[in-house]
C-alpha cells in the first residue's frame, strides 16, 4: 500500500498452507536458521495513521504468530527488527531484539511519518533487550509492553492496552514443552549419524558369528541404545519435567536415563537374540545412556521459564565435564566389552 514514505508490503492475518508447512518444517529443524522475513515496516489489513504499531522479530514463525493472533477485521502496522532469524525471547537475550535496533528501525522505516501517535506495542518477552526510557528519549516513541502471549493481543487492545489476569505470566505447560521435542530429537539424531559407521564396524568384531551378522545384531542393539538415550533426554525429560527430582536440568535428565538404561538392558537379549550382557557392558550402558540423557536435557534450559543465565553457567561448569567423563568412560567400556564377548 502507498504511504507517506512510499510503498509498504501488505500482509493478512490468515496463514496460508505454505506458512503452516514452513512452521511445521521449522519444528522439525528443517531450514530453521533461514526461516526469516525482511526487516522493515509491514501493513496488516488496512491500517491508517491511527492504527497500532506492533514490534516483532524477523524469525518468520514469530511474525506469523503475531499476525495470526490479530484476526481478520483488525488492522495495524508491524515493525520487524533484524534479529538474524532468531525469535523474540532469544534475540532479546542476545541483544539483537534491543534498544539500538528498535530505534534505528523506527528511523529507517520512516514510522514517524506513517502514524500520528507515538506508541509501540513490544512483546513482553522482548523486554530484557529493550529499554523503554531510552527508546522514548532517542525516538520519541513510547514503548507499551504487550501480553506474554500474542493470542491475548485482541483482549489487550480492547481493554485499552491493559494486561488482564494471566497476561503477564509465561507458562511452561506440557503441550508447550512437547512442542520443543521434534527439533531437539532431529538435532540429536543428526549428531548421532556420523558415529553409526564406526558403531557397526566395531560391532562386527563382537560375538562368534560372521562379521556382518555381528555388525547387524550388536550394531542394531547399540543403535537402539543410543536412540533410547535420545528419547530419554529429549522426550521423557520435558514430559516429566515438573516431577523429576533436582533443580538442575542435567539432574532431571539423569533419572529417566537411569530407568531407560535399565529397561534397555533388560529387553535387549530377547529382541536381538543376544547373549546376556556382561558386567562391563552393563556398566557401559549405565554410564552412556544417563550421560547422554542428562546432556540432552540441558538443551531445554534456554526455553524454560524458571532458569537464569547465571544458573545455567554454574550448572555447565560441573555438569558438562561430568557428562563428558561418564560418556567417554562408558564408550571405552563398551568397546572393551566387544572384544570380550
Amino acid at each position: 500500500m502507498e504511504t507517506a514514505v512510499g510503498k509498504v508490503a501488505c500482509v493478512e492475518s490468515a496463514l496460508t498452507f505454505g506458512d503452516r508447512l514452513g512452521g511445521w518444517k521449522v519444528r522439525w529443524n528443517i531450514g530453521r536458521m533461514s526461516y526469516k522475513v525482511d526487516p522493515g515496516l509491514y501493513a496488516l489489513g488496512h491500517p491508517d495513521e491511527d492504527s497500532p504499531v506492533f514490534v516483532s522479530a524477523n524469525f518468520k514463525m514469530s511474525f506469523d504468530v503475531l499476525r495470526k493472533s490479530l484476526r481478520p477485521g483488525r488492522s495495524g502496522w508491524i515493525l520487524v527488527l533484524d534479529t538474524e532469524g532468531i525469535n523474540v525471547w532469544c534475540a532479546a537475550g542476545k541483544g539483537t531484539f534491543g534498544t539500538k535496533e528498535l530505534v534505528e528501525r523506527i528511523a529507517s522505516s520512516g514510522l514517524g511519518k506513517v502514524v500520528k501517535h507515538r506508541r509501540l506495542i513490544v512483546p513482553q518477552l522482548g523486554a530484557p533487550g529493550v529499554c523503554a526510557g531510552e527508546v522514548q528519549k532517542l525516538s520519541g516513541f513510547k514503548v507499551v509492553y504487550g501480553p506474554v502471549g500474542a493470542k491475548d493481543l485482541p483482549d489487550f487492545l480492547d481493554s485499552g492496552m491493559k494486561a488482564g489476569a494471566g497476561m503477564r505470566i509465561k507458562t511452561f505447560e506440557t503441550g508447550e514443552r512437547l512442542s520443543l521435542v521434534p527439533v531437539e530429537v532431529v538435532h540429536a539424531v543428526k549428531t548421532l549419524l556420523p558415529a553409526l559407521p564406526v558403531i557397526f564396524v566395531l560391532s562386527g568384531f563382537g560375538g562368534r558369528t560372521a562379521f556382518v551378522s555381528n555388525a547387524l545384531r550388536f550394531g542394531g542393539a547399540t543403535l537402539i541404545g543410543f536412540l533410547a538415550a535420545i528419547a530419554s533426554g529429549c522426550v521423557l525429560t520435558p514430559l516429566l519435567l515438573p516431577w523429576l527430582p533436582g533443580k538442575a536440568f542435567s539432574l532431571k535428565g539423569l533419572w529417566p536415563g537411569i530407568v531407560v538404561a535399565a529397561v534397555f538392558l533388560y529387553i535387549r537379549d530377547g529382541l536381538w537374540g543376544l547373549h546376556g550382557a556382561g558386567a562391563i557392558e552393563i556398566a557401559a550402558w549405565m554410564l552412556i545412556i544417563p550421560a547422554f540423557s542428562a546432556y540432552l536435557a540441558m538443551n531445554f534450559t534456554g526455553c524454560s521459564t524458571f532458569t537464569s543465565l547465571s544458573g545455567v553457567k554454574k550448572e555447565m561448569k560441573w555438569a558438562f565435564p561430568a557428562e563428558i567423563v561418564a560418556g567417554a568412560l562408558g564408550t571405552v567400556l563398551w568397546v572393551t566389552s566387544i572384544f570380550l564377548r
